[in-house]
């Protein structure tokens, strides 16, 4: 499945047509024309992993648990990754027969390709991102979406352009107890919402990393790619180090916050498209190789809905979101809902007792699935994406411009502040490589 828009003679439909054309064996087994429970080999939708470091691994993982995916190549810039993924892929498939290479041009130009997991490091997402779509890969694109807002929006074009299904992966979204704290907010359950706390852990500080020898399981300078040059650590391939150093990612006011950010936005969303303001303060590091935002205090405010509180790290040392209403509050966080009034009528809103119902999903990576074939939304598409994004971005800019800023939800960039849109922009690219244009 190349694209929503393929022929009528898909892998899907081929062996139905040859039956219908007499061209087909006399007998053909039960699980291959995917009967029994089973899914035929050439009805598998084809994914290729692209990073396959700590959380392309992890979304791996929940992708080989599904019967109806084919993961047939890895790409990653290390060998460690490689190996590690194709162990796993053997011990799921049987056997290791899955394609490896080291360059994301040459998983993406692969036709017999239908969708791609991108899960590399931050400043990586946009480019092979963009290349995928172009050459009409559905895409699982973790999150945050980039280092900058235009790049995000160019990735939204590009997804309108090529009609591919697109999945965030903000995977709580799939998660039951986000979505019943969202209802009960929405349906007046707590009486009309007056705040919505979002607290998230907050940045790392480290010691400045001595300059080590180039390694040989893995390309350093290619790791590094659009990303300014600096010296190799070890240290830097992990994913907490790297998250929180200002060369490759905007830290944890994004990486993390994105996560809770977007089931808040699940409820300002109903009110409003984006925040008419945003203002807050922030501290960072003095020294270090870890450079990124340590702690933020910010608040989004909403011509319509409730304001958004969004700290990090909270003081309490509890992350997730506090939906507070004039007659009482609930704190949802994985696995735990807790409330200070008795909600347990209905909990899954199955009777009707909460009208408003938002899009249900169980299974994330099986949520992009059945987008793809179904030629449906995912329940976290690129609109959402990008609502729920740009929140992480306003709010470091807001940080680092230290005042209050206003926000034009139609246009996409602040009113009257050239200075605050300028940080919107991408980055100085490093090197030839450049963002696609689709």
């Amino acid at each position: 499945m190349k694209s929503r828009k393929q022929d009528q003679v898909s892998r899907r439909g081929f062996l139905k047509a040859a039956l219908a054309a007499g061209i087909a064996p006399q007998f053909v087994p039960s699980h291959v024309l995917g009967l029994g429970g089973t899914t035929s080999p050439s009805n598998k939708i084809t994914l290729g992993i692209l990073g396959a470091g700590s959380r392309g691994f992890q979304d791996m993982v929940n992708f080989l648990g599904l019967e109806d995916v084919r993961i047939t190549t890895v790409c990653d810039v290390n060998q460690r990754n490689i190996e590690k993924a194709r162990n796993r892929i053997s011990e799921v498939y049987g056997s290791a027969d899955v394609k490896a290479v080291s360059d994301f041009r040459e998983l993406n130009a692969d036709s017999s390709v239908d969708a791609i997991l991108m899960a590399l490091p931050v400043h990586w997402h946009s480019i092979p991102s963009l290349d995928a779509i172009a050459h009409g890969k559905h895409i699982f694109h973790e999150k945050p979406m980039a280092l900058s807002f235009a790049e995000a929006k160019q990735v939204r074009n590009a997804v309108h352009k090529k009609g591919v299904v697109f999945q965030f992966g903000t995977q709580q979204r799939s998660e039951l107890k986000f979505r019943w704290a969202c209802e009960l907010a929405l349906n007046g359950r707590l009486g009309k919402l007056k705040e919505i706390q979002v607290a998230v852990p907050g940045g790392l500080q480290a010691e400045t990393f001595p300059k080590q020898p180039l390694p040989d399981f893995v390309d350093w300078e290619r790791w590094m790619g659009p990303a300014p040059a600096t010296d190799f650590h070890e240290k830097k391939l992990t994913r907490p180090i790297h998250e929180n150093m200002t060369n490759f990612s905007l830290g944890m006011i994004s990486c993390w916050g994105i996560h809770h950010l977007d089931i808040a936005q699940w409820v300002t969303s109903q009110y409003a498209k984006g925040p008419s303001s945003v203002e807050g303060t922030g501290t960072f590091p003095e020294s270090g190789s870890c450079d990124s935002i340590l702690n933020w205090n910010v608040e989004f405010k909403y011509d319509q809905g409730p304001p958004i509180t969004f700290v990090g790290p909270p003081k309490d040392g509890k992350h997730g979101l506090r939906f507070i209403g004039e007659e009482g509050s609930l704190f949802v966080t994985r696995g735990s809902l807790e409330a200070d009034l008795d909600l347990q009528r209905d909990p899954q809103n199955k009777v009707g007792s909460m009208p408003i119902k938002l899009p249900v999903s169980t299974n994330h990576a099986g949520n992009f699935i059945e987008a793809i074939r179904n030629d449906t939304r995912a329940i976290c598409d690129i609109e959402t994406a990008i609502q729920s994004d740009v929140l992480c971005q306003m709010a470091l800019i807001a940080v680092k411009q230290g005042r209050k800023l206003k926000w034009d939800s139609k246009k996409e960039h602040f009113k009257n502040d050239a200075g605050a849109n300028a940080l919107l922009e991408p980055r100085e690219i490093r090197g030839n490589w450049r963002l696609p244009k689709v």
